[in-house]
């Protein structure tokens, strides 16, 4: 290598080498501002809520408190203390009185869209999953338009709601996993479409999909083929679930779920049991995704069969708020 093209390829490396430099600056930088921002924001919250608890003058300034505040604090020190950021950072400190509590892996934007939630178990599961998956703010907002925490929570008992909310959703069993409905409105797809084009959508909106999917989802190919006596079979969506240590199988059905394609999961079930997973591997769990299901019809066809298997349904459309809502508070 001439003298030339060796000074050049030392240059391209110095180049990198401060390019690192820089990034890690940028991080550490973002990271200390993050930190520092939501503590002092924490810090102004408890001196508003303080204030206010002050006897009287609660009694004869307090209604018009945060919109003073607002006014002077933006003419004496600029951006960030609109009337609706002094509200929330009022309640920032109202739900997160233990300082200890409040995580700095997420930023104040994190914070600012979980306080938009209607009570303290949606506020601390929100919290508690958004660290433990590190969502962005862009995949936050879109797991509470799917009320997540409330379809979560009506799968269990009120014990079981009070735990999701004090530690966000724990996957130890195959069970943790299962989500119904699953809220599938990203994918654009017509009231009347085919198995065929759900399953491309999908693939197209893999990313969402797995965020739907939840933690722990790794994707592993489609149409995955089986052959059993002489005949072909294909397992429409096969993931694995690192935390699990296991295959996940899902089938996808436009219309209801019938006993057959109960039938058909179980064999493929068997078969990966048998023939693909290897040492280390969990028992696999198969899925099978319908647009609708008779709940009287999945447990008799599922009455007696060992392995793993859920029937779940999908929807094309964003639950109804309300109605979570009122079922969650019957529940509790």
């Amino acid at each position: 290598m001439g003298t030339a093209n060796l000074f050049e390829s030392k240059y391209t490396t110095l180049i990198k080498d401060i390019g690192c430099l820089l990034a890690n600056a940028h991080t550490h930088i973002s990271t200390t501002i993050n930190n520092t921002l939501v503590t002092t924001y924490w810090h102004i919250g408890k001196y508003i809520v303080e204030f206010e608890q002050g006897g009287e003058v609660r009694a004869e300034y307090g209604s018009e408190l945060i919109n003073r505040l607002s006014k002077d604090l933006t003419l004496r020190y600029g951006k960030g203390f609109s009337r609706s950021n002094l509200i929330y950072i009022r309640k920032f400190y109202l739900n997160f009185q233990k300082g200890e509590t409040v995580s700095h892996l997420l930023t104040w934007s994190h914070y600012f869209e979980i306080l938009k939630a209607d009570n303290e178990l949606e506020i601390s599961f929100y919290t508690k999953q958004c660290e433990r998956e590190r969502w962005s703010v862009r995949e936050l907002k879109r797991q509470m338009k799917s009320m997540l925490f409330h379809r979560l929570a009506l799968s269990t008992d009120k014990e079981g709601v009070m735990a999701l909310a004090e530690k966000g959703q724990e996957t130890i069993k195959p069970q943790d996993i299962i989500r119904d409905p699953m809220v599938l409105d990203f994918l654009g797809l017509p009231v009347i479409h085919s198995e065929k084009k759900l399953e491309k959508a999908i693939l197209d909106n893999l990313q969402t999909f797995l965020l739907e999917l939840g933690r722990g989802f790794a994707f592993v190919g489609r149409q995955q083929h089986i052959m059993i006596g002489g005949r072909h079979f294909y397992v429409d969506l096969v993931f694995y679930h690192c935390i699990l240590k296991t295959y996940i199988l899902i089938d996808l059905k436009t219309g209801m779920v019938r006993h057959e394609n109960i039938g058909q999961m179980n064999l493929y079930l068997n078969y990966y049991k048998h023939e693909i997973c290897t040492e280390g591997d969990s028992a696999p769990i198969g899925i099978v995704l319908g647009a609708y299901k008779d709940d009287l019809t999945v447990e008799y066809a599922t009455e007696g069969i060992n392995n793993n298997l859920f029937v779940s349904k999908y929807q094309l459309y964003l639950p109804d708020a309300e109605t979570l809502k009122k079922e969650l508070k019957r529940l509790l």
